[in-house]
Formats: structure tokens, sequence, C-alpha cells
């Protein structure tokens, strides 16, 4: 593998998440050790950074950069103005947005937890795929997650949503398998298995059981 990689920012594909549209810069890089994505608005007036705070986990360290464009930031309740190669520095849980002023402003951020080594979970490979998942087209979005995860097995979640979407179709055994693979990968899983109600109809089989544990009490 080569000690670089080299891309342009349009080679890459955009995806939308929640009105804002993004490129996966971390993903389509291989990097492991820090997030890395641009956000771009269409139109002046639009996000480019929805709205975290406090309470959001995903509110960590993170610097903003703005590449074109210009915006405004809204950082725990107060406004900043950013043009084109501004620099902002959001401390961990401050709340905070961004807002296009002009077309096609395109913010890149570039993210982490301090104290913590980055933990890249392939959210950007399940963004997309949201939409379909709330309106409960669980088919759908288990053959795209099938794709998925043959290209990138590394992302344990994806794996997880995976066993979600299989049992509610009623894909029992590859619903257990994808749900063993996530929890081999990522103890994190099991403890969201025993909550998850996606995984209910698969909850009374043994091999889930076996896996899990019983917390029918």
């Amino acid at each position: 593998m080569a000690a670089y990689q080299v891309a342009r920012l349009d080679e890459i594909e955009e995806s939308e998440d929640a009105g804002s549209f993004y490129r996966p810069i971390r993903h389509h890089l291989g990097i492991s050790a820090f997030g890395a994505t641009t956000w771009t608005a269409r139109k002046a007036g639009d996000p480019v950074i929805n709205f975290h705070d406090e309470g959001d986990p995903t509110a960590d360290e993170e610097l903003f950069l703005v590449l074109r464009g210009h915006a405004v930031f809204e950082l725990d309740g107060e406004r900043v103005d950013a043009p084109a190669g501004t620099l902002v520095f959001a401390a961990p849980l401050t709340p905070r947005s961004a807002t296009a002023v002009e077309d096609g402003t395109t913010i890149l951020l570039v993210e982490g937890t301090p104290g913590r080594a980055y933990d890249a979970r392939g959210w950007e490979l399940w963004a997309p795929l949201v939409p379909l998942y709330e309106a409960g087209e669980f088919e759908a979005v288990a053959d795209r997650l099938e794709v998925a995860v043959e290209a990138s097995p590394q992302y344990p979640l994806l794996f997880f949503n995976l066993a979600c979407c299989e049992a509610q179709i009623g894909r029992t055994e590859a619903a257990l398998d994808h749900l063993r693979q996530a929890i081999e990968m990522s103890e994190e899983f099991r403890g969201h298995a025993q909550t998850d109600s996606d995984l209910d109809p698969i909850r009374d089989e043994s091999a889930f059981t076996d896996l899990v544990g019983d917390h029918s009490s």
C-alpha cells in the first residue's frame, strides 16, 4: 500500500445527511486517526453544519475551515462571521452550527475526542440510508448494507444495522450471523442488542441468547 493518498475534492462522491451534503474524506482516503469530512450548502441560507448541542454525542473537538464561499457560525449562542479561509475551533460539547451566506459554501471538518483514539464507525456509509430506514424500507436498506459490508468490512456499526434490518424482514439466520460479527468486532454492540427493538423478532432464538445473554427478567 502506498504511503500517501491523493484525491481531488470533487472526485469524492457526495451524500446527503439531514439536509446537508457531505463528502466522506476520512473513509475515501482510509484515514483512521481522525475524522475528516467536507460539508456543502447548495444555496445561501441553507445549513452547512447541522446544529449540535452539549447533549449530542457527535459534538467532539472539532476544527472547521471554510474552503469556499462564506458561512456564519453560531457557537454557544454567539454569531461568528466566517468568509473563505476562516478557521473555527469548537471544544467538546460546545453548541455549534453554520449557515451558508453564499451558494456552494463548503466547510472542511476535522474531528476527534480528547484523550481517546479515534473510533472510525462508518457513519459516512450509514447516513445516506437513514431516510429509507426511518421509512421502514428494511429490505432495501439490508440489500444496500450487504454491499457496503462486503466493500468495507471494518465497520461493526454496519454489521449491526444490517442485522437489525434482516431481523425485521425475517432473514433470521443472516441477522444472527451479522449480529455475531458486530459483537466480535466491538463489545459495544452486545449492549445495544440487549435493548434495540429492531432485534425483537429474533430475541427468542437460542443463538441470540448465546450471543447477548438472557435479559428477559
